[in-house]
């Protein structure tokens, strides 16, 4: 491989090493549990294989997601220590994530999506033209931001 940049999947298989040597249980765990999730990834399937920086990204994105969910039922259910210990977790994952969007740069992309979709059906598009905008802003997106934050960017601005 020419390519000399460490994978992101090497890098949370180093940074485990370093956790394990620190006695960093929160890290150690958190990153054990997105390296399983990685390798179940892999394994799903007709065959396994092996994933790229993007699909990890989506792994990384899916597992934040289901932290801030736990840790919402969590302060409903009054169990305020599971919650806190899901949101640690969610940090430590999104220390990996790149950073999210805000909502100004998030208005850009959807400007920019739009903008894309009106060169190609060569009028401005509306909300029947939605998903093709939303397929562009969610390519621009790459991962910086949510379906749902980049879907009400884009109704915003249709």
């Amino acid at each position: 491989m020419a390519d000399t940049a460490p994978t992101l999947k090497s890098q949370l298989r180093a940074d485990l090493t370093t956790a394990m040597k620190a006695k960093d249980q929160l890290r150690l765990s958190t990153l054990r549990m997105i390296l399983a999730a990685v390798q179940k990834e892999e394994t799903a399937g007709k065959e396994a294989r092996e994933l790229t920086d993007d699909e990890v990204l989506k792994v990384l994105a899916k597992e934040s997601k289901k932290r801030g969910e736990a840790a919402e039922v969590y302060t409903e259910a009054g169990r305020g220590e599971l919650a806190a210990n899901e949101r640690a977790e969610a940090q430590v994952i999104d220390s990996y994530l790149p950073t999210p969007l805000t909502d100004a740069e998030l208005a850009d992309v959807a400007d920019t999506a739009i903008a894309q979709v009106a060169e190609e059906i060569g009028e401005r598009p509306g909300m029947r033209q939605m998903g093709q905008v939303m397929k562009a802003a969610t390519a621009i997106a790459a991962g910086k931001a949510d379906g749902s934050r980049i879907s009400k960017a884009v109704k915003d601005r249709l």
